[in-house]
């Protein structure tokens, strides 16, 4: 029996919510994503096969909607599916404030960087290419180095070499720049500590904590 068999209207909204990475998903749209490879990119260790599924399951329940534009596949959220934003932003919030603890299975470059390129603050950048290289310890070799490059009012990932001039460079651990982004730590006591290199000019080592910033997660009041 796939369903709870009961008339709760919250039992039958989690019949559809609750199967695994469902809510995952319409975070993601709720982000912006809208075609499948970038809806991949926030759930990175989801199979496409999988995703394919979840897709086709919202929008059989009216939360998806499925449109070719320009020959492209593009999904967005239906008003049912736009509902569902202040529910995300509630379970996020509890996460951070009661659920603290990451563990290694949980520290993933490749989301974290996706998550900093579609929400850092452009317009604390210089209206000139940018480039911000990142060397992270406690990943294996491969995923160690990172560029972050904004041009022209658009920001971009690369784990490899884009080949631009470099402004300035962060060196620290997976983990800390991780706990940074979620505002479990501050750029200025990372700093002060010694967790968090930053190098280049003085005036690009002052910018880079501002140019960053922190994800939306920082901003939710931590219990004493």
């Amino acid at each position: 029996m796939s369903g709870y068999g009961q008339f709760c209207p919250m039992a039958k909204a989690m019949e559809l919510l609750d199967e695994r990475w469902t809510m995952l998903v319409v975070r993601e749209l709720l982000l912006g994503s809208t075609h499948f490879n970038d809806l991949r990119r926030g759930v990175p260790k989801m199979s496409p096969a999988l995703l394919s599924k979840r897709l086709k399951t919202l929008t059989r329940a009216g939360v998806v909607e499925r449109a070719e534009i320009d020959g492209r596949t593009t999904y967005s959220l239906t008003d049912c599916g736009q509902e569902l934003a202040g529910i995300v932003t509630a379970l996020g919030a509890w996460g951070v404030r009661w659920i603290g603890e990451l563990g290694e299975a949980d520290l993933d470059p490749h989301l974290l960087f996706w998550d900093m390129r579609r929400t850092i603050p452009i317009e604390n950048w210089p209206r000139s290419r940018t480039t911000v290289a990142f060397i992270l310890d406690g990943v294996a070799v491969k995923a160690s180095r990172w560029w972050l490059v904004v041009s022209d009012g658009q920001a971009d990932v690369c784990d490899v070499d884009p080949g631009y001039d470099v402004t300035g460079t962060v060196e620290t651990s997976l983990r800390t720049l991780t706990r940074i982004w979620r505002g479990d730590q501050g750029w200025t006591h990372a700093v002060l500590d010694g967790s968090v290199a930053l190098s280049g000019p003085g005036d690009v080592r002052r910018a880079i904590p501002k140019w960053l910033g922190q994800s939306a997660a920082a901003a939710v009041p931590r219990p004493a």
